[in-house]
C-alpha cells in the first residue's frame, strides 16, 4: 500500500498564518459552530436512541452485514452523499466540502469500527439505568459510532461549510482476528489512499486520551502434527502436546525489554481426543506486541526458533528416533498490525492539543492498537479519540456507557475536524 503523492488539505491564507490555537478559538466563536454545540445538547435523546438501536444489531467478527445496513440507512436519512457499502462491508458517506475549482479534493476522514468481539449467538440485552446504557458492545464501539453519527448529523443540520469534504466511515474488522481489514481496504483503494489527508478515528468512550502511537502486534497459530497413537501400545511416539509445552518453555526464556515495551502471550491451546490417546495434532495461538517493529521481528524469530528446537528435542527423545515418523510444525500468521507513530510536531496532533486547551480538557497521548495503525504505518496523519461520556467493561457482557459528559466529546471531535478541513465563514 504505497502512494505516489501525499494528499494535501488546501487552506486559505488566513488559516496558514493562524496557529492551531488561534484557529480553534476562531472556529469556536462562529455562530454556526455554537449552533452545532446546541444541537449536541438538545439531541442527546436522539443520540442515546441511536446507540441503543445500534447495539441491538449483531456485528460479530466477520458478520457485520446487518449493522452495516443499519448504519447506511442512518447515513441516507442524514443526507450524506455517495452512501454505499464497499466490497468488504465498510459503510461510507460524504459530507461535501467547498474546495475551490481546480484544487484536488482532499478529504478528512472520520471513522468508527462497527464490529464487536461477541459471537453471533450473543444475547444483545441493551438496557437503560438512569444515565447509563448497559449491554455488550454499548461502549466499544457503540460510543464511537454514535459520535460518528452525531458529527454527521450536526454538519447536516447547521450552516457550517467545511472547505474540504468529510468522509464518514463505519468500518469492519477492527476487533481481534479482523486484523484491521476494513481500514486496510480503505487505504488500499487508490481513490482514498491518494485523497485522505487526515484521519480521525472514534473508538470507545472518554475524552482523556489521544492515540497517536500505533502498537504493533503479530499473532500466530502454531500447529504440531504427529502420527498419534495409543498411550500404552504406542508409548514413545512423538507427542504434539509435549512439543508445544517444550516450545512454550523455551520461548518463555526470551528476554523481554521494558524500553521499548514488549509483550508475549500464549492465549489458546487446543489438541488431543482422550486421556489415553497420543494426539495427532495440537495447536496454540501466540500474541506478540511491541512499540518497535524490530522487536516484533526479533520475538517472532525467537518463537520460530523455540518451535524448531522443541520439535527436534521431541523427535530425539522419541522411542523410534528422529525422522522415522511424520512429525512437523506449521506456523500461520493470523494477525499483523503494523506499528507507527506521529511526529511530535504533526499538524493533527497540534490541532487536537489546541482543541483540548480551548476546552480545558486534560488528555494524554498514548499508544494502542486501533484502526489508526494503518494510516500511521503509511506515514499518514491520524489520531484515535473517544466519543465522549464514560465507559467500562469493554469486551464483557457487563459493558456499560454513561451518557453524562458526551457533549464535551462531541465538541472536541467537531472542533478538531473543522480545524483540519477549514471552514468558509
Amino acid at each position: 500500500m504505497t502512494s505516489t503523492r501525499m494528499p494535501v488539505i488546501p487552506n486559505t491564507p488566513t488559516e496558514i498564518e493562524a496557529s492551531p490555537e488561534q484557529r480553534v478559538a476562531q472556529l469556536a466563536n462562529l455562530p454556526e459552530v455554537h449552533q452545532a454545540f446546541n444541537w449536541f445538547r438538545a439531541s442527546e435523546p436522539r443520540l442515546r436512541r441511536w446507540q441503543i438501536e445500534m447495539a441491538r444489531v449483531p456485528a460479530p467478527p466477520f458478520g457485520e452485514t446487518a449493522r452495516g445496513v443499519w448504519l447506511a440507512e442512518r447515513f441516507r436519512e442524514l443526507g450524506l452523499n455517495e452512501v454505499h457499502i464497499d466490497e468488504v462491508g465498510n459503510v461510507l458517506g460524504v459530507h461535501p466540502g467547498e474546495t475551490p475549482a481546480g484544487e484536488p479534493a482532499a478529504y478528512v476522514s472520520v471513522s468508527a469500527h462497527i464490529d464487536t468481539v461477541f459471537p453471533a449467538n450473543t444475547a444483545l440485552d441493551i438496557r437503560e439505568e438512569g444515565s447509563k446504557l448497559l449491554g455488550p458492545g454499548v461502549s466499544d464501539n457503540g460510543a464511537g459510532l454514535t459520535a460518528l453519527l452525531g458529527i454527521a448529523a450536526a454538519l447536516q443540520a447547521t450552516a457550517i461549510h467545511p472547505r474540504c469534504p468529510v468522509l464518514f466511515i463505519g468500518n469492519v474488522g477492527e476487533e481481534g482476528e479482523g486484523d484491521l481489514r476494513g481500514m486496510r481496504h480503505i487505504f488500499a483503494q487508490p481513490r482514498w489512499l491518494d485523497s485522505i489527508g487526515y484521519s480521525v478515528i472514534l473508538d470507545g468512550a472518554g475524552t482523556d486520551v489521544i492515540i497517536a502511537e500505533a502498537l504493533g502486534s503479530r499473532r500466530f497459530e502454531v500447529t504440531v502434527h504427529g502420527p498419534g497413537g495409543h498411550s500404552w501400545s504406542d508409548f514413545g511416539v512423538p507427542n504434539p502436546i509435549v512439543a508445544l509445552a517444550r516450545a512454550i518453555e523455551i520461548f518463555s526464556r526470551t528476554p523481554i525489554p521494558n524500553n521499548p515495551k514488549c509483550s508475549t502471550n500464549i492465549g489458546v491451546i487446543r489438541g488431543g481426543t482422550s486421556v489415553n490417546s497420543i494426539p495427532e495434532a495440537a495447536s496454540m495461538r501466540v500474541d506478540i506486541r511491541s512499540a518497535s517493529a524490530k522487536e516484533v521481528d526479533r520475538l517472532e524469530a525467537a518463537l520460530r526458533s523455540a518451535i524448531a528446537l522443541a520439535i527436534e528435542s521431541e523427535q530425539e527423545n522419541s522411542r523410534d528416533g528422529a525422522g522415522e515418523c511424520p512429525f512437523s510444525a506449521e506456523i500461520v500468521t493470523i494477525g499483523n498490525r503494523p506499528a507507527g507513530e506521529l511526529p511530535a510536531d504533526a499538524h493533527i496532533l497540534r490541532v487536537i492539543r489546541a482543541v483540548d486547551k480551548h476546552l480545558d480538557n486534560a488528555a494524554q497521548v498514548q499508544r494502542a492498537s486501533t484502526d489508526a495503525n494503518i494510516p500511521l504505518s503509511l506515514g499518514r496523519q491520524a489520531i484515535a479519540l473517544g466519543g465522549g461520556g464514560r465507559g467500562g467493561g469493554a469486551h464483557t457482557l457487563q459493558e456499560w456507557f454513561d451518557c453524562s459528559g458526551r457533549e464535551l466529546g462531541m465538541r472536541r471531535i467537531l472542533l478538531a475536524v473543522l480545524a483540519l478541513t477549514g471552514v468558509h465563514e
